[in-house]
């Protein structure tokens, strides 16, 4: 385990999936709270024709140009699950699951033409769909972390926007906040979040990374800004360890285990949490059966009496 985090390659991995962690728990936070978690999931399906398409057109394995195409196609089924929802009487919800069953099975169709193309096999595409970190070299390393710590630093800069713009969107337009830029700013922030993380969690993986650390989070507190430290914290955890238990085997897709982690963090809010957790609620509920007990057998004796 020491060998694994003394090389370089490694620990810059392992740093910046934690970042990226982070950067979803944070955003996570916000689609929690705008009922939007499948969102997160279509948007990350549809990542996968933009990855394929860009690598047809180039030929070759470019991480940057791979994201733009990502990007861009994400960008393209935000905009589709909007237009759907606007222009007919299907719900959000069911534009969600209609855009991320396209976008994927198109991914999914041109990723099987892109491995029968020349060098298509070796290209490691199919990272994409589980993540692999040990596939990443140091510039796909360096460009997600820095883009993980942009995403950091534009929810921290304007916590109190988005706190606004997420539970009082009226009070936000009347102080001059304009919804339809911060709308414009939480679906880059999204998609970002979204396509930095696809190489390493995988495109079906990476709505969990989001949605998990946040869930998590809200069986702890009422307070928002404490649910989104907690949902930042649990979603660096989720990357570092993920990250290192992928690393101690040989060729074990990095997403799954950070999805694993990030569940097993959330089994636990689940029984322990001090807001909603079974346990809590469980002896709530004990304690005011002791007392409802007490309270009876009292009136029962002062009734005899």
């Amino acid at each position: 385990m020491w060998s694994i985090l003394l090389n370089s390659n490694t620990g810059w991995v392992l740093l910046s999936t934690m970042t990226l962690g982070v950067a979803a728990g944070i955003v996570g936070c916000l689609t929690y709270w705008k009922r939007q978690n499948l969102m997160s999931d279509a948007l990350s399906h549809a990542t996968l024709p933009g990855v394929v398409i860009s690598f047809l057109f180039i030929g070759e394995k470019n991480s940057i140009l791979l994201l733009l195409g990502a990007a861009i196609s994400a960008l393209i089924g935000a905009l589709l699950i909007q237009w759907i929802t606007t222009s007919s009487r299907i719900s959000e919800d069911s534009s969600m699951g209609m855009i991320l069953s396209v976008f994927y099975g198109l991914g999914v169709m041109l990723l099987s033409i892109a491995n029968k193309s020349a060098g298509g096999n070796q290209s490691g595409l199919n990272s994409f769909i589980y993540g692999q970190a040990a596939s990443m070299v140091m510039s796909d390393v360096i460009t997600m972390f820095l883009l993980a710590l942009l995403v950091i630093f534009i929810m921290v800069i304007g916590f109190k926007e988005w706190k606004i713009y997420i539970f009082d969107p009226q009070f936000a337009k009347g102080i001059g906040l304009s919804l339809k830029g911060m709308n414009v700013f939480y679906t880059a922030v999204l998609v970002t979040t979204i396509v930095i993380g696809i190489q390493a969690v995988g495109v079906i993986l990476m709505a969990a990374m989001m949605i998990t650390p946040a869930v998590s989070a809200r069986y702890w507190t009422h307070s928002f800004k404490i649910m989104v430290l907690l949902a930042a914290a649990f979603g660096g955890i989720s990357g570092a360890v993920g990250t290192l238990i992928s690393a101690i085997g040989s060729g074990l897709p990095t997403g799954a285990f950070i999805v694993l982690v990030a569940s097993g963090l959330f089994f636990i809010s689940l029984i322990f949490g001090k807001e909603k957790g079974i346990l809590i609620h469980y002896l709530q509920f004990k304690m005011q059966q002791r007392v409802h007990l007490e309270s009876t057998e009292t009136l029962e004796t002062e009734g005899g009496r």
